[in-house]
């Protein structure tokens, strides 16, 4: 058994191994551009995703350190996905640290640390250990926004964001205690356990369920619960924006499937009427604000907090009238949207930070006129992103959107079939804030920016990058298998 506990948490052993020795050898290195730092922190990425996909091909479910870990392949495939975006992130950061002397040893600890929080969300099976992982990743980020200490505005929005960051793990902290009280364990097997019996106060456990969904919220960026996000995402470095952007939002979609689907599933009808108004506030506030934006990160903050509309939908369409008959294809959809998400938005945030130079940020709208006269191709992969995200075909956000919202009319249920005419009206809504993007690129005349300096290796993975969006968007079917299995052994656990 004891073997069986080290096996079970390997990867995260390996992680927090490398990030220890990564921190001790950069205190030795003299080189400016920290090569080696560099190359150790994306080979300890690399090693540790290729683990979690080795463990997601085994297809095994273990339980292990007294019930506080569980590794199934939806951990494995979250943890995996969460590892190459962060390794993404870092590639395209490099550039931009050096020339804003901000390349040092903490970034690349903090965000080591970050990814280790990750992981523990992704394989939790006890809301302590939920906690654990969620601190661990929160403190480094919060860290990581102020890491620019002569900056302003960074160290409001890192303030901002601790504050709120705060608030959320109390409300998260208060559910779990109801929880507690309500079925005397924090086990989310046992708590589920209690749950079906149905022998327990009802009120207890709805508000209990309030303080966590509120919580859970908060982590996803989902309305009323949105206010940290277009101060942080304005605020801190476009590098650190990317990290925030990216890799938590799959740690945050995992412990809300650990939390509400595999511990609270038997209260399913009292938060999913709390998912649908959240999903609703969120397409609404978000694309209506993001209209009004010039620049282009406070604009993507709230296409992401519309973007966590949809993911949240998906999530509430998985109990229909009392049955489970079409939770798989719910979840599975919304995990699907997420991870395709995350691919896009590495690829948004890194061609900002490929035209931003010393003394320069690109991160107004108006910094991209005449891109397509300036550099063609990076125009182009623009633009791709920006139709996956608008939900334009054949991109990849184009089948996202298709899959909520084929889970939400397929339930047969008049209620959903309206909600997905509402999220297909909002998302037209939010396609011009995404075109306008494309019209500055194309239609309106340079403003006189040079053209981006070259960069050999991050120009190859903006391509990459891209040509990913494309190809899942076109050939959809293998991740979206990925998702349903990883959805199904979850669920028969």
């Amino acid at each position: 058994m004891q073997s069986m506990n080290w096996l079970a948490i390997y990867p995260e052993i390996v992680l927090l191994g490398m990030t220890c020795v990564i921190a001790i050898v950069d205190l030795y290195i003299t080189d400016p551009a920290r090569r080696l730092t560099f190359w150790l922190t994306q080979g300890t990425l690399f090693v540790v995703g290729v683990v979690h996909l080795m463990y997601l091909q085994g297809g095994l479910t273990l339980y292990a350190m007294q019930g506080l870990v569980v590794t199934d392949p939806m951990g494995h495939l979250l943890a995996a996905c969460a590892a190459f975006a962060t390794l993404i992130t870092i590639a395209y950061a490099q550039p931009y640290l050096a020339s804003r002397d901000m390349l040092k040893g903490e970034f690349f600890t903090l965000t080591l640390f970050s990814y280790l929080g990750i992981s523990v969300m992704c394989s939790a099976n006890h809301f302590l250990v939920v906690y654990l992982g969620l601190e661990v990743m929160s403190l480094s980020l919060y860290a990581l926004t102020a890491l620019r200490r002569d900056h302003a505005v960074a160290t409001e929005a890192a303030m901002k964001y601790f504050v709120l960051g705060a608030l959320a793990s109390g409300f998260l902290l208060y559910g779990m205690s109801m929880m507690y009280g309500a079925t005397g364990s924090l086990e989310i097997p046992k708590v589920f356990e209690q749950i079906a019996k149905g022998t327990i106060n009802k009120e207890v456990l709805v508000l209990g369920t309030v303080f966590m969904v509120a919580g859970l919220a908060f982590k996803l960026g989902a309305a009323p619960f949105h206010m940290w996000v277009p101060d942080v995402y304005h605020g801190a470095p476009t590098v650190v924006t990317m990290l925030i952007g990216a890799a938590p939002k799959l740690a945050a979609f995992a412990i809300t499937i650990r939390i509400l689907v595999e511990g609270m599933l038997g209260l399913a009808v009292d938060w999913q009427r709390m998912l649908i108004v959240l999903g609703v506030a969120s397409l609404v506030v978000g694309n209506l604000a993001a209209i009004a934006q010039t620049n282009l990160k406070r604009m993507l903050a709230y296409s992401t907090i519309a973007q966590m509309g949809f993911v949240v939908l998906g999530l509430s369409a998985g109990v229909v009238s009392g049955n489970t008959l079409s939770a798989a294809n719910a979840y599975s959809s919304a995990m699907f949207y997420m991870v395709t998400y995350v691919l896009t938005t590495l690829g948004t945030f890194g061609l900002i930070l490929f035209l931003s130079r010393e003394g320069f940020e690109s991160e107004e709208i108006q910094d991209f006129a005449g891109l397509a006269k300036r550099a063609p191709w990076l125009a182009g992969v623009m633009a791709v992103f920006m139709f996956s995200l608008a939900g334009v075909p054949p991109m990849v956000g184009f089948y996202g959107k298709l899959a909520v919202l084929q889970a939400l009319v397929t339930t047969n249920v008049t209620s959903y079939i309206v909600l997905a005419v509402v999220a297909v009206l909002l998302s037209l809504v939010g396609a011009f804030y995404y075109l306008r993007v494309v019209k500055v690129m194309y239609f309106d005349e340079p403003t006189g920016h040079p053209a981006p300096v070259r960069s050999q290796g991050v120009s190859a993975l903006l391509a990459l990058n891209g040509v990913a969006v494309l190809a899942f968007g076109l050939l959809p079917d293998g991740l979206m298998s990925v998702c349903r299995d990883a959805i199904v052994r979850a669920l028969g656990t």
